[in-house]
């Protein structure tokens, strides 16, 4: 068989849903949008906002909020769509191996890894700096051991945001039972925090605070432009409901429930982003908000104390649970990839008592440990936007494939205005992607040159597909 015809040979979707049978089905559409917001609210509403008002759109970092929520409205359409078709673990990277081919796969996977392992490092350093604000009145961690490697200034590794991942890693080893009571519970405490701050913040809004609504363009920042460089920079507060798809192997009835948990995730929180957006950009200059934990930065300022440390708690668990769900939906990645031989076999497999994927949660964990404990966060958030864009946009275009496809029977959630809306969802990511900033793209570029690397020396050799031809 020709090279050419090797690497686009496709998957069969009931292959993958055979290997998948070993995943035992336990998640509703409660669990998903648990798992969801879990996720999306943890990162975008307490890291974010801030810093993204701050250098890009001022008091219009609402209107980057709207607009990447529409486009990830868009996209988050044909992620349950193909999900409802497609019931098997691995999200993008799997639906690129059915309607794509294998190395289209494989980029996708390569992206998603980026996406996943970076998401939860960078947020592993903001929950860090939120815990060293709660505890500094009875304990400071050594200067050596508070930040990123960065001899400097002192620091060398961050340990605590080193050891929260490896105690997220533990409660999964328990299998999902475990994690899932865990999640929804900080789910909710989450979500009546963020209420209160909302509640709280809007008596304190100054006028002043939010003129002009979009500020003057000034040294490559803000204006209309700002606006649109700053909706690519806030994708990354809307990771999670994509990784929701991750876990389709392992849901109860996922015709239904993909749909109700991935759509449901983006309306929830959407309308909080925005709302908290408002609210932090009326209550302090938004020149003031480039600090690691904006939320409580701003309550502290009004003179708030005591919310400011409800909110510490809050960002904390929240990001907590937003970890929880992007170590999960990793470790189903590599599982995935591992699954069909791109990646060594042994990640592939499934641990019979616990019925998880163990070695792919262990490796998962090391990395990402590795990242968020030396690695600075202004070196992580873009290139995870750049895998998030990638996903979405052979995804959205998916959508046309799957509809041709006779094999693939979806009795469940279609997605609406085809074949206008898939294309647009398509055009609007590829639009996204060239807002990101050069040395992104050339980084992005770097790594799939790197991944393309391995998939023709390792991956290739070692297909499940490959071997099956033999």
């Amino acid at each position: 068989m020709e090279i050419w015809q090797r690497i686009f040979k496709k998957e069969q979707l009931t292959n993958y849903l055979n290997s998948d049978k070993q995943l035992v089905r336990t998640l509703s559409a409660k669990d998903l949008i648990a798992l969801g917001i879990g996720a999306v609210i943890g990162t975008g509403i307490f890291i974010l906002p801030g810093t993204v008002a701050a250098t890009k759109a001022g008091p219009a970092i609402i209107i980057s909020f709207a607009l990447a929520a529409l486009v990830c409205g868009l996209a988050a359409m044909a992620y349950a769509e193909l999900s409802s078709a497609m019931p098997i673990a691995g999200s993008a990277y799997s639906y690129g191996n059915v309607l794509y081919g294998e190395v289209i796969g494989w980029i996708l996977g390569w992206a998603l890894i980026l996406e996943y392992l970076l998401a939860v490092a960078a947020v592993s350093t903001g929950w860090s700096a939120y815990f060293a604000d709660l505890v500094s009145p009875l304990f400071k961690t050594p200067t050596v051991l508070s930040g990123a490697y960065n001899p400097t200034q002192g620091t060398y590794v961050n340990i605590v945001a080193v050891l929260i991942v490896l105690v997220i890693s533990w409660l999964l080893s328990f299998g999902l039972s475990t994690s899932k009571r865990v999640q929804n519970v900080m789910v909710l405490v989450k979500i009546a925090i963020i209420i209160l701050f909302i509640v709280v913040g809007l008596f304190y809004i100054k006028s002043n605070n939010l003129h002009p609504f979009i500020p003057k363009r000034v040294n490559g920042a803000f204006g209309v432009k700002g606006i649109l460089e700053g909706t690519s920079l806030v994708f990354f507060a809307f990771l999670g409901f994509d990784a929701v798809s991750a876990s389709a192997a392992e849901v109860k009835n996922p015709k239904k429930a993909m749909p109700r948990g991935i759509i449901g995730t983006l309306l929830i929180a959407t309308i909080l982003y925005m709302l908290v957006g408002f609210v932090l950009t009326g209550m302090v200059h938004y020149t003031d908000l480039n600090v690691p934990d904006p939320v409580a930065f701003a309550l502290s300022r009004v003179g708030q104390n005591w919310a400011s440390l409800i909110v510490t708690i809050g960002a904390l668990a929240g990001m907590f649970t937003m970890m929880v769900t992007m170590i999960y939906s990793g470790s189903r990645l590599v599982y995935s990839i591992g699954r069909d031989g791109l990646l060594p076999k042994w990640l592939g497999t499934v641990d019979k008592t616990t019925k998880q994927p163990r070695n792919a949660l262990i490796v998962v964990t090391i990395v990402i440990a590795t990242l968020g404990g030396m690695v600075p966060l202004d070196k992580l958030t873009e290139l995870v936007n750049m895998g998030t864009l990638l996903a979405f946009t052979f995804v959205s275009f998916g959508i046309l494939i799957v509809r041709k496809r006779d094999d693939i029977e979806n009795t469940g959630y279609r997605m609406p205005g085809f074949p206008i809306l898939p294309v647009l969802s398509g055009a609007f990511s590829i639009f996204m992607i060239t807002q990101l900033q050069k040395a992104t793209l050339i980084t992005a570029l770097i790594w799939f040159i790197i991944g393309l690397v391995v998939y023709m020396t390792y991956g290739l050799k070692h297909s499940r597909l490959n071997q099956a031809d033999k």
